[in-house]
């Protein structure tokens, strides 16, 4: 089944809404840390309400833990750098979506270790979108694409 990674996530609220569609959609989330909020915070769990609660949630001390444990995986690496439209990409049911931070995205050794970048396109003069709209954006493609695969 597709599952999402978010990649050091800075912003607490971002964060708890991408568990939230992640306990809704029942797929799993990867956290990779550090993250730039302290876990459980009140701003996290108002966000995520009690959805926290039912997600299934890996929290991946850094980055070369997750990469090992998802060696045998497709990583799809989100970016504003890439020239793959997310709607143009062939999605695979066991992808591994990985968005990065708010503030900076993933760096350089992080975006050349994984093979797939996909885009969202966008308007120009404009620089992204908000992670977690990104995130419900292309888990819902990804999912509308595999969904034969997986009923």
């Amino acid at each position: 089944m597709i599952e999402i990674a978010l990649y050091q996530p800075d912003i607490a609220q971002n964060a708890a809404t991408s568990v939230r569609l992640a306990a809704c959609l029942g797929l799993t989330i990867h956290i990779i840390e550090p993250a730039g909020f302290v876990w459980n915070t009140r701003d996290f769990r108002r966000a995520g309400m009690d959805y926290i609660d039912q997600a299934d949630i890996v929290r991946q001390p850094d980055w070369q833990t997750f990469l090992t444990a998802m060696a045998a995986r497709r990583i799809v690496l989100a970016t504003t750098q890439a020239e793959t439209a997310y709607t143009g990409f062939g999605f695979q049911t066991d992808d591994i979506l990985l968005v990065g931070r708010e503030s900076a995205g993933v760096p350089y050794h992080v975006r050349d270790t994984v093979a797939h970048h996909i885009s969202i396109p966008m308007q120009p003069g404009t620089r992204s979108l908000n992670v977690a709209v990104a995130t419900a954006m292309i888990a819902g493609e990804a999912m509308r694409q595999t969904a034969w695969q997986t009923s």
